[in-house]
């Protein structure tokens, strides 16, 4: 590595005395130019180099999926760590379709997408799960089954339906498809009158949920969330690599989602100098 650092050194000549130029033909190196002077840098691995700043005074890596490498096809060889192929990057769960990690200098931050949702390999968000092909809807939806057409007497383009173990989780099911949603915090799925009817309740009008939320202090929580403009609306929750996050919720219930809605991951971009490895 060092002996091909100095020849390509000694072979690439700074267009201006400072600035930062793309390697021709590898993705992740690039040419750093200081009072005229060239060094051959590489990004972290799993990071390329972006070279869309048209006056060359960017130092930027970015994970490899935003960055267009155009012909600079060559790479650095992968450097792995439990979760991790690569260093730095996002990398769905090789046997859960609705976790991804989040991998920062080989350390890797467990994400689970909001309940009923999968994460997507191609577009790298959370998707309803019968939308991503490498997810079994089953997977997410905890072996439930919708009725089969005509069961439900009273449904119409969707059903309702109660989640057999929480109290605040229900199935909506378009299409003979299950979708998990989640009540907002505070209340809790009650089962309606007709055929795959309900709606999100108190928990005192709903028999056998009445102490769901034990001794949270219910009014606070809502107080809160209405001064923050409600509720956070279809967040994945992320957690540390062995410990899931969420909203505060009682301890027989695991985190729920907030809203139906998919939304995408947000884990931290690459931006800090500790990024950028010295080639030579």
């Amino acid at each position: 590595m060092i002996g091909q650092g100095s020849a390509q050194k000694d072979d690439f000549k700074c267009p201006d005395d400072y600035g930062f130029y793309p390697h021709p033909t590898s993705c992740d190196k690039y040419w750093k130019c200081d009072n005229g002077v060239s060094e051959l840098k590489t990004c972290g691995n799993g990071l390329a180099f972006d070279d869309t700043d048209p006056k060359y005074l960017k130092e930027n890596c970015d994970y490899i999926h935003n960055v267009d490498c155009g012909d600079r096809r060559q790479f650095e060889p992968a450097v792995s760590t439990p979760h991790c192929p690569r260093l730095y990057g996002i990398f769905p769960d090789e046997s859960k379709c609705d976790t991804f990690w989040n991998c920062w200098n080989g350390e890797a931050s467990r994400y689970q997408c909001s309940p009923g949702l999968a994460y997507d390999r191609e577009a790298r968000v959370c998707m309803w799960a019968d939308q991503v092909p490498e997810c079994k809807v089953e997977e997410v939806a905890n072996g439930f089954n919708c009725p089969a057409p005509g069961e439900v007497s009273n449904a119409g383009s969707f059903s309702r339906h109660p989640h057999p173990d929480d109290c605040r989780k229900y199935y909506i099911c378009l299409e003979g498809t299950p979708r998990e949603y989640g009540c907002p915090i505070g209340t809790v799925f009650k089962i309606g009158d007709g055929d795959g009817t309900g709606n999100c309740e108190d928990p005192e009008d709903v028999p056998g949920c009445e102490d769901y939320y034990g001794d949270l202090d219910l009014k606070s929580i809502r107080k809160s969330e209405l001064l923050s403009g409600g509720p956070n609306v279809g967040k994945s929750s992320a957690s540390s690599s062995s410990k899931n996050a969420g909203a505060a919720a009682p301890a027989k219930s695991r985190p729920q989602a907030q809203s139906p809605r998919p939304a995408s991951p947000s884990p931290r971009p690459p931006s800090n100098k500790d990024l950028y490895d010295d080639a030579n």
